[in-house]
């Protein structure tokens, strides 16, 4: 589940008090945090890569997020994998072997692993810095480095790119202590779009012959 792991790095940003940082980088964060707590709803495109130099490893699959609130879905059509979450109730379905698990989100483990918490994670565990502007093309974004504050997360560092202009996360890469680099990059992003609360909860009678198991 590297792939949600991330997820949950890239949209991670929780209410609680947060941990020592710049003021550039806190600045520019809180503005990333106001904006997005504001949208009702977010539905992102995006590409998830996982890079190893050392062991010549290079994955690329592309997917879609939809977020409401504590809610959402992840699609991976390339690995077929969904996960579903009503902000109680954790689904993951797996295509391969047409299986779905079903959980309390509570029972999931470490909150990174939790896209609802994507746009604050800077606010909890983690110290930022910031390290500069980057232009491509015609955008211009902020470069924002966060240090984990202990070794729960498993991370050197997360590098989070900004764009000045919406204050919204572009990017994130993920320096994994394995050596694992993990990224995820926005391709589309559109909010507003109306999303009803039974669209986060998984329905196995869409599917024939499914195998459920239920840890609840």
């Amino acid at each position: 589940m590297r792939y949600i792991f991330l997820l949950g790095i890239f949209m991670a940003f929780a209410f609680i008090a947060p941990a020592q940082q710049d003021s550039k980088a806190k600045q520019i964060l809180d503005e990333v945090s106001k904006k997005t707590r504001s949208l009702n709803t977010i539905v992102v495109d995006f590409v998830f890569t996982m890079d190893n130099d050392e062991m010549d490893i290079h994955e690329e699959n592309e997917g879609t997020l939809q977020l409401k609130g504590q809610k959402y879905v992840v699609d991976l059509p390339d690995i077929g994998v969904k996960v579903y979450s009503d902000g109680e109730t954790l689904w993951n379905y797996m295509e391969d072997g047409n299986q779905v698990t079903i959980s309390y989100l509570e029972d999931g483990g470490s909150e990174l692993m939790d896209p609802s918490t994507v746009f604050t994670i800077y606010e909890k565990g983690f110290r930022s810095t910031y390290v500069g502007e980057k232009k491509e093309g015609n955008k211009t974004y902020h470069q924002i480095e966060l240090y984990p504050d202990s070794e729960e997360y498993e991370v050197e560092k997360i590098l989070l790119s900004i764009d000045n202009a919406d204050n919204m996360i572009k990017s994130a890469r993920l320096y994994g202590v394995d050596g694992n680099l993990y990224g995820v990059e926005v391709t589309d992003m559109k909010t507003g779009t109306e999303l009803a609360d039974s669209h986060f909860v998984f329905n196995p009678k869409e599917y024939n012959d499914i195998e459920v198991i239920d840890f609840r």
